[in-house]
């Protein structure tokens, strides 16, 4: 960030696949928060001058040799420390206290039992009452440091909640960044404005004053080219940009047969009528399935219409004239997914096409503004600069489009069947009222063919899958519980409508264990 708030809480990642929503929770109580790891949070420390440091949790074990450490100069500074899991363990190995490994897993739902009042939770928990909370650890506190009592205990973790109140030390073993600790956010909320006393003043007007003077302060008097997907991020991302830099923007909508329903259209008539954008439409539909042809590992889908992303930007920077600069809707969820977001130990789970950089033979540098959102702050943002609300509510498209959607070969014709089926689940969710409440909602074509009877005819033919979650932020996220009456309407129409599908079931898989999309 160029324009850093006084009030600022920085929070130390030990690689945690949901650090994120560490700093989601503490913007939603309206203060500023930066992402550092370990290994740099330090020199981070330094240059942002908190009012309160955050540790998280991580997949490593405290006992392992080498395993990591927070920087001694956080607790030399005396500022109140919140640590999670992993954080909670390194913080009591590091002030004297022990952990033990190995024999102490808990995973999931948990009660805690709470035994002392205490700032951290004051106006929800009481004492004497247990409370639900989300544990994720392999490891746990055997001895606390000096100082130290604990006020919070579940079955399988003694320190669950172990604190101390001179220092403005409040440790935890679950995980309270989680919708599944249902207080979790109040409990971060009470540690950044009742503990650390921060007025809770930071905002998306903030956010974007802060994103346009980098975009300025990075771009210069460059030229910038923004992928357009059809989906909010890169819209957003495309009306941000403007904003800052006027015409050195060009916006370039890439028609590879892989989109929804009138996706084309739509994004023309946004950019065209009500925006003055320059925008240029290419229709690259022949060279991304001759590519696609014979594929059907997921990672080489994504990598090959990443690559081929890449090389018709280059084309069209050049048809321009030259660009110094692409602009990306990348999220955090995609970098969290595909990388470590700020260098620290997470694990990659998929790559994602737009995702890791440029190739060497390339002069463009990225610009991606909201890689460090979740998409309803996107949406929040999107609403900020003043796009249409029917454009900023759409559900999520990934960037890769239907080709994630089928699993197995891609090809013209299983484009255009998912694209019909796609287009008659989504009307009906309109029709029916649900689109707002749902986070996203797709079909998929299944690389399956089941016997059916039509017309007294045998046929054999695809089987289509329906998938709708409810979310947040996209890392978690439950299924839509459809009424019988619903599902069995969309398959009906879906089997009468689309010529190819003969049957049609529904995906029960929330995330995780699966991610939302299939592939």
């Amino acid at each position: 960030m160029t324009v850093q708030p006084s009030d600022s809480v920085l929070i130390v990642d030990f690689g945690s696949q949901v650090t994120q929503l560490i700093a989601r929770r503490v913007r939603e109580a309206g203060v500023y928060s930066e992402i550092a790891p370990f290994n740099s949070a330090e020199e981070a420390f330094h240059r942002m001058k908190p009012k309160g440091v955050i540790l998280s949790g991580g997949p490593a074990s405290v006992t392992a040799e080498g395993s990591p450490r927070a920087p001694q100069a956080i607790f030399d500074s005396g500022l109140p420390i919140l640590a999670i899991c992993y954080g909670q363990q390194t913080l009591c190995v590091q002030l004297g206290g022990k952990v033990e490994g190995g024999h102490a897993a808990e995973f999931g739902r948990a009660d805690v039992l709470i035994h002392k009042e205490s700032p951290l939770f004051d106006g929800f928990w009481e004492v004497g009452q247990k409370y639900p909370v989300w544990m994720s650890h392999g490891d746990r506190v055997t001895v606390a440091p000096d100082g130290f009592e604990v006020i919070g205990t579940s079955p399988n973790a003694p320190f669950a909640i172990c604190v101390n109140e001179a220092k403005r030390y409040y440790t935890t073993m679950f995980h309270p960044e989680v919708v599944h600790t249902p207080d979790g956010a109040k409990l971060i909320s009470n540690f950044v404005h009742k503990i650390c006393g921060l007025a809770g003043d930071w905002t998306m007007a903030e956010f974007r004053a802060t994103k346009i003077a980098d975009i300025r302060a990075q771009v210069g008097k460059g030229r910038v080219i923004c992928g357009l997907s059809g989906g909010v991020d890169s819209a957003v991302a495309a009306v941000l940009i403007h904003e800052a830099i006027g015409d050195q923007l060009h916006c370039v909508f890439v028609d590879h047969g892989l989109l929804r329903m009138n996706e084309r259209q739509q994004v023309e008539e946004l950019f065209r009528g009500h925006y003055n954008i320059p925008l240029v439409v290419v229709d690259a539909e022949e060279r991304f399935m001759k590519g696609l042809a014979g594929v059907t590992d997921p990672e080489k889908k994504r990598k090959f219409i990443g690559a081929e992303f890449i090389n018709v930007f280059d084309e069209e920077a050049k048809k321009l004239g030259g660009a110094d600069f692409l602009a990306q809707g990348t999220l955090y969820p995609d970098v969290i997914e595909s990388v470590s977001f700020t260098g620290g130990p997470s694990v990659t789970i998929k790559s994602h096409h737009n995702v890791g950089g440029l190739p060497a033979r390339m002069n463009m540098a990225l610009v991606e503004p909201l890689r460090e959102l979740f998409k309803d702050e996107v949406r929040e943002l999107g609403r900020e600069l003043g796009l249409p609300e029917i454009f900023v509510g759409r559900h999520p498209f990934p960037g890769p489009g239907l080709a994630i959607r089928i699993p197995g070969e891609v090809n013209h014709e299983r484009c255009e069947i998912l694209r019909k089926a796609d287009a008659v689940y989504l009307e009906e969710i309109r029709n029916a009222g649900l689109y707002d409440q749902i986070w996203q909602a797709f079909a998929v074509l299944l690389p399956v063919r089941t016997v059916g009877v039509m017309g007294d005819h045998r046929t054999y033919d695809n089987v289509c899958a329906l998938r709708a979650v409810t979310s947040t932020d996209g890392m978690t996220a439950d299924i839509y519980p459809f009424d019988a009456a619903f599902l069995s309407r969309c398959a009906t129409r879906i089997i009468n409508e689309v010529k190819g599908i003969n049957r049609v079931v529904y995906d029960y898989t929330s995330k995780p264990p699966g991610t939302i999309e299939w592939e």
